[in-house]
């Protein structure tokens, strides 16, 4: 009886800290959403911002797709010359990139590095008392800190994953047209006509969406830090961990709903 009892706790205890756990993100969410349109404004703050998670995320993001895009080449072919539908390798290449493969990587990639740097960041600035000194300069830490951030994200993952489908798809075609004999005419050909515009508009509506949770979930975590070092190394290592299920999670919602009729 008492080991059930026990049982019971336990599960309590998990479910009314999940339910805390959301309600509380929830609720910092829409402060900081609310303070991206509300004055004063910091521009200057939101394109530093931009830079850290944008700019800064360019050259990983680029390779990611490039060699993404020749794998996913090299890898078609070897599957569909058994079925002698070659001619089908630029089609899924194109839309695999643009669809799923380009947002949900340069998600991943920049969760990992600027999501981590959002949360080192807020949650040193935690422990070390300079929120709080913020504060007592009359300072709104959420209009200061975070806001800027959520802009910065939401903007900044659409344009580098805008270069991740181009470089994707170059990549698909580098290897088709100069290791598997593809015509670079044909190829450019069944891509442009396979490609809509709703593919490419629904991977960038994808990418916001992404940008933005990596920007929460970094400030989030980060902002609620303590405990010292240690307390920050958890924040750092919990936002990436909640941003990439996260993405993971809503690529797969986003998709039913821009996708599934």
């Amino acid at each position: 009886m008492n080991k059930l009892l026990d049982l019971v706790a336990l599960v309590g205890t998990v479910v009314l800290g999940s339910v805390a756990y959301i309600g509380e993100l929830g609720l910092f969410a829409l402060n900081g959403v609310s303070h991206v349109f509300r004055p004063p404004y910091y521009p200057r703050l939101v394109g530093k911002a931009f830079m850290e998670i944008g700019f800064y995320s360019l050259p990983m993001v680029a390779l990611t797709a490039l060699f993404t895009g020749m794998v996913l080449a090299l890898q078609s072919y070897t599957g569909f010359s058994r079925f002698g539908a070659e001619s089908a390798i630029a089609s899924i290449v194109v839309l695999s990139v643009t669809r799923e493969l380009g947002p949900v990587l340069a998600g991943l990639m920049v969760s990992g590095r600027a999501g981590a740097a959002m949360a080192a960041e807020l949650g040193t600035m935690r422990v070390t008392d300079q929120i709080d000194a913020l504060s007592t300069l009359s300072t709104d830490p959420m209009k200061y800190l975070v806001a800027p951030r959520l802009l910065a994200g939401t903007i900044a993952l659409p344009l580098l994953v805008a270069l991740a489908d181009i470089l994707g798809v170059c990549g698909g075609w580098l290897v088709a047209t100069k290791k598997l004999g593809f015509s670079s005419g044909a190829y450019l050909s069944a891509t442009f006509s396979t490609m809509q515009p709703q593919d490419v508009i629904s991977g960038l509506i994808k990418a916001a969406v992404f940008g933005f949770i990596i920007a929460l979930m970094g400030c989030f975590n980060g902002y609620r830090s303590k405990g010292g070092a240690q307390g920050v190394g958890t924040a750092t290592t919990t936002a990436v961990v909640s941003a990439s299920i996260l993405i993971l999670a809503l690529d797969y919602i986003l998709t039913q709903v821009l996708f599934v009729k």
